[in-house]
């Protein structure tokens, strides 16, 4: 065996071993490095890593996004964008889980985080599903589903670990996610549509509320869309960059929650020690995956994969192959730690077959996201679990067939028209 290919067995032990994926990547890049160039070089490699990284001014764009969504959470937004996407979708048969597709969307938008918005949107969702007996498949699997847009729809974490990782405008990235995130809210819910009717699942429905009333309910959503548009207008349009942008997108959250008499001083407290702890954790995982591409890079191993991915003169064949990687990781690691393991090794190969990074940066979200619904697992779905302890882990993924077919047409749509991701961007 090559040097890497030890590395690579020595960092899935550690994975299935339990070991956080920022701490194994650490490792195993310092002990790759110091085989290659000796332990003192390796160390001093190490340090300056992490030194000069949490030093960075562009680094300061994580906490804050990270605390504009804590304070999302504790401001009952979600709430508020499920009773909007109730009103407008209790008349349809399935309208229920269609509402918390959309509301996911939503949430996501304002939100930034994948688990975050399956466990809260559980919390919401699920008593009404059961209360008009929605089958447990297809209510945990709608939930699951909409989850996994708070990694696509900005702000997104992962679209921000991308664009620090591959030098990337993340302004253009959040913009790029748009197009594709809202596809895939209107897939998911065509997905619910196609579940009921290969299930011949007979749903009730409710009486169509008058225009006023569904134009009432908005209400609720209009401090979210407000918060959206300030953020992402603001990055549009040029009046604050990115970094900028988490500020005032922090700032604007805490602002609604004030005046939505949301925020108690205890919940202040918990919302800043819960965004330290994340900032910590997701700083660990981020210098993890720079220390290891400073090992990938010495070690062949981009060469050789290179090799690998390259055998073919199509590039779009050698994406597929790419996206196979990707599917097949996707079975035994969840989504950040795929980005944080394959970026340094994939974005130059990708640069030299002429794709855009900002377009390969989406495709590879909406690749990830898969991993948050596919067993044996699927975080989303252990997160619904964890929430819904009477609901078997089966039944979970049982009910997900649907929306990963309709995540496997996304992907093809993106492959075969850039254009719906780069179309915003170019306009920027």
């Amino acid at each position: 065996m090559s040097d890497w290919e030890i590395g690579l067995v020595l960092l899935f032990a550690m994975l299935l071993a339990g070991v956080p994926i920022g701490l194994a990547l650490t490792l195993v890049g310092t002990l790759g490095t110091a085989a290659i160039i000796g332990l003192d070089p390796s160390l001093a490699l190490l340090g300056q890593t992490f030194f000069d990284n949490s030093r960075a001014y562009a680094l300061s764009i994580l906490p804050l996004f990270l605390m504009m969504g804590n304070f999302v959470v504790q401001s009952g937004i979600a709430n508020d964008l499920y009773t909007a996407a109730h009103a407008w979708m209790r008349h349809r048969k399935g309208g229920l889980a269609m509402a918390t597709v959309i509301a996911c969307g939503g949430f996501s938008s304002v939100c930034g985080s994948s688990l975050a918005t399956a466990s809260t949107m559980t919390k919401i969702a699920m008593p009404s599903m059961r209360r008009f007996n929605y089958p447990d498949s297809l209510s945990t699997a709608s939930i699951a589903a909409g989850g996994t847009l708070g990694i696509l729809i900005p702000p997104s974490v992962i679209l921000v670990f991308y664009g620090i990782m591959t030098q990337q405008d993340i302004g253009k990235l959040f913009l790029a996610g748009i197009i594709p995130g809202l596809i895939g809210v209107i897939l998911y819910v065509v997905a619910v549509r196609i579940s009921i009717l290969a299930g011949r699942i007979d749903l009730p429905t409710e009486q169509k509320l008058p225009l006023r009333a569904r134009l009432r309910a908005l209400k609720g959503v209009i401090g979210a869309l407000g918060l959206f548009v300030f953020v992402m207008g603001g990055i549009y349009l040029g009046v604050f960059t990115p970094t900028e942008s988490a500020g005032m997108g922090a700032g604007g959250a805490f602002l609604l929650v004030l005046a939505q008499r949301r925020m108690s001083g205890r919940a202040l407290l918990r919302t800043l020690y819960d965004t330290a702890k994340t900032t910590a954790s997701m700083f660990l995982i981020l210098f993890g995956a720079l220390t290891f591409a400073n090992y990938v890079n010495l070690s062949g191993m981009g060469r050789d994969i290179q090799a690998l991915v390259t055998m073919t003169d199509d590039p779009l064949v050698a994406i597929l192959i790419m996206t196979l990687i990707y599917i097949a990781l996707g079975c035994v690691l969840e989504g950040l730690s795929m980005i944080t393991l394959t970026i340094p090794i994939f974005y130059p190969i990708v640069a030299g077959l002429g794709y855009d990074l900002i377009w390969f940066g989406i495709y590879v979200v909406i690749v990830t996201e898969l991993s948050y619904i596919t067993p044996p697992v699927g975080l989303n779905a252990f997160v619904l679990k964890s929430v819904v302890g009477d609901v078997a882990i089966g039944t979970i993924f049982r009910g997900l067939w649907a929306f990963l077919l309709v995540d496997v047409l996304r992907i093809a749509l993106i492959l075969a028209f850039p254009g719906l991701v780069l179309f915003l961007p170019r306009l920027m």
